[in-house]
């Protein structure tokens, strides 16, 4: 192993005609970014990736070495210099953060095309509408995962199994007629209906039985907890469709 400098890494990377390897990449960048020069040494083969592998007695690519020693792989460098990696079986609420701020600035762009102004009752009704929308898009995605997620709390689920299959329809049907404003006769029950359905089994399964689990509310591949939030989804739905059904008596 050559190249003992402290202010150069040796980086060992695949890079091949049908694949570059990503978290090479993102090395790369972070080692430049903190003043390294980095002495990139391409992986074009994967014999030559598995002799590496054997020669080193690592398992995954790519390698790190900084002064003569061996780093590890990108996760391994982010912790040398002292930075936070992800734990993908972590909870987290910034999925659902991350959709209720853009569905926010949806609903108030939508109400500056339409009204010229952002600061209307529309644009509310927009933002609880868009939500709904994407929330059942990401429950649409797999709706096998939702489903087995939906069936651990959900209590009318439980007792029928195929309404776990027509929730993320369900809430996708009311979602977009609410945006377009028709056939109110048909969204504000569905809204109704599934969000009280949902705020109870929630409020049971989280409240009463002390349950931990985690939310199906932004599709079955998410670490989001149960809890507020999935219970703030339903109570949105409850409020709007009682508003939708309080604006046309």
């Amino acid at each position: 192993m050559t190249g003992s400098d402290a202010t150069t890494a040796i980086l060992y990377r695949m890079v091949m005609p049908d694949h570059v390897c990503p978290y090479g990449l993102k090395a790369k960048h972070l080692l430049e970014r903190r003043g390294f020069a980095v002495d990139d040494r391409w992986l074009t083969t994967r014999e030559a990736t598995d002799a590496f592998k054997a020669e080193h007695g690592v398992t995954t690519t790519p390698q790190l070495f900084i002064g003569g020693t061996r780093i590890g792989g990108y996760d391994d460098l982010r912790r040398h210099f002292g930075l936070a990696v992800p734990d993908p079986a972590a909870l987290s609420y910034r999925p659902v953060i991350a959709l209720f701020a853009m569905t926010a600035l949806m609903a108030v762009a939508a109400s500056v095309a339409a009204e010229g102004t952002p600061f209307t009752i529309r644009a509310v009704e927009w933002f609880i509408a868009f939500s709904m929308c994407v929330l059942a898009l990401l429950k649409l995605q797999n709706v096998e995962r939702f489903s087995s997620m939906f069936l651990n709390y959900d209590l009318l689920a439980r007792r029928w199994v195929p309404y776990a299959y027509a929730y993320p329809y369900l809430e996708g049907l009311a979602g977009v007629l609410m945006v377009a404003g028709v056939l109110m006769w048909l969204s504000i029950p569905v809204a109704l209906f599934i969000g009280t359905v949902g705020a109870m089994s929630v409020a049971k399964a989280v409240y009463v039985d002390r349950r931990e689990l985690k939310c199906a509310c932004v599709g079955g591949d998410s670490n989001v907890p149960l809890g507020f939030v999935s219970l703030t989804e339903n109570l949105m739905m409850i409020a709007m469709a009682l508003w939708m059904l309080a604006r046309m008596s």
